[in-house]
C-alpha cells in the first residue's frame, strides 16, 4: 500500500483468449501500481478450463512483483460439478478467496475471506454479519450511493471496506445466456460466442441509444463508472481501498491514473482527461454514487465524456 490507500484489480470478467488473459496478468504484475489482483473465472464455469493451464504462472508472476492475489468465485454456481468446484476453491489454502455469493460464504465460514461485491451488503448488520463469519474485507455493490458508503464506512466491525470506481457496472446475472440467444445459439452449444466481443456486447433501445453491455449470462451497464474525481471524498469518509475491473485498453494506465490521484501527485481534473486519452469510446457514469440514476454523470445529471 502508498499513503494508508490501496487499489485493486477485480477479475476480468470477459471471455479473452487464454494468452491475452495471462499475458494481460503479467504485465499488471511487471508494471500495475496495485496493491491486490482477483484472478478467477466468475461469469460462466464453461470458460473456466480454458484459463486454468494459465492461473498457476499468473498466480506466481503476481506474488513474485508483491502483489496480494484473491482467488474469486463464481457469481451464479448450478451444476453439481460446479458446486464441487466451488468447495475446491473455499478449501484452497495460502490464499484469500473471495465469495460473489451466498454459498460460497457459507463455505468460507471461520476462515478469513472476502466478500465480492455481488453479495448485496447493504447496511451495518449485514456487514458485522459477514465480519463474524470471517470477512476481512467487502467490496461494496457498485450501486450503493455515498450516504450508504458512508454510513458502512463508519461502523466498527473489523472487515476492510474497498469501492468500485472504475468500469462497466454488472447489473444481473442469469442462468440461461443472452449472448448466446442473441446469435441464435443454445447455452449449451453457444460456440463461446462471447469471445467475439472483448468488452461485452453493447445493447441498444428501440430508438438505437446505446443502453446496456451483454456478457455471456451477465448483464452490464453501457456507460463505464469513472470515480477518479471522487477519491478525496471517498477517502475522507474512512474508505481506503479502491477496485478497477478490468477491460481491453491500456490498464496499467489507467491504475497509474487512479494510483496518482491517490498519492497527490495528479489533480481530478487533470486524471480525468487523461482517462479519456486512455479510454476514448468509454462513455462515463457516476449516478449512482450521486443517489441519482446509474447512468447519470456529474452534478445535474449531465452527459458525460463521449457521449
Amino acid at each position: 500500500m502508498t499513503s494508508g490507500t490501496a487499489l485493486t484489480l477485480g477479475p476480468v470478467m470477459f471471455n479473452w483468449p487464454v494468452e491475452r488473459w495471462r499475458d494481460f496478468h503479467f504485465a499488471i504484475a511487471d508494471e500495475a501500481p496495485v496493491d491486490t489482483v482477483c484472478v478467477g473465472e466468475i461469469v460462466c464455469a464453461k470458460r473456466a478450463p480454458f484459463l486454468a493451464p494459465a492461473l498457476p504462472a499468473v498466480v506466481e508472476r503476481l506474488v513474485r512483483a508483491g502483489k496480494e492475489v484473491v482467488l474469486a468465485s463464481p457469481i451464479l454456481v448450478g451444476s453439481a460439478r460446479e458446486v464441487a468446484d466451488a468447495r475446491a476453491l473455499a478449501a484452497t489454502p495460502d490464499f484469500l478467496v473471495e465469495a460473489n455469493d451466498m454459498g460460497m460464504v457459507g463455505l468460507l465460514a471461520g476462515r478469513p475471506h472476502c466478500i465480492g461485491p455481488t453479495v448485496n451488503v447493504y447496511n451495518e448488520r449485514s456487514l458485522a454479519l459477514l465480519a463474524r463469519r470471517g470477512a476481512v474485507r467487502c467490496t461494496l455493490p457498485w450501486e450503493l450511493p455515498r450516504a450508504s458508503i458512508a454510513r458502512l464506512a463508519r461502523a466498527e466491525t473489523g472487515a476492510q471496506l474497498e469501492v468500485a470506481v472504475f468500469g462497466r457496472m454488472p447489473l444481473a446475472i442469469s442462468a440461461r445466456c443472452y449472448h448466446a440467444r442473441a446469435h441464435g445459439l443454445a447455452k449449451d452449444s453457444c460456440r463461446y460466442v462471447c469471445a467475439n466481443d472483448a468488452d461485452g456486447m453493447e445493447v441498444q433501445t428501440l430508438d438505437g441509444e446505446p443502453f446496456l453491455a451483454v456478457n455471456g449470462t451477465q448483464t452490464l451497464s453501457f456507460r463505464y463508472l469513472n470515480l477518479v474525481g471522487e477519491l478525496a471524498a471517498l477517502r475522507a469518509i474512512g474508505v481506503g481501498r479502491f477496485r478497477l475491473s478490468p477491460h481491453a485498453l491500456d490498464m496499467v494506465a489507467v491504475a497509474r491514473i487512479f494510483r496518482d490521484v491517490l498519492d497527490g501527485a495528479l489533480e481530478a481534473g487533470q486524471a480525468q482527461e487523461r482517462l479519456r486519452t486512455v479510454a476514448p469510446a468509454a462513455v462515463f457514469a457516476d449516478g449512482f454514487f450521486r443517489g441519482r440514476p446509474g447512468a447519470d454523470w456529474g452534478a445535474g445529471g449531465a452527459d458525460p465524456p463521449g457521449e
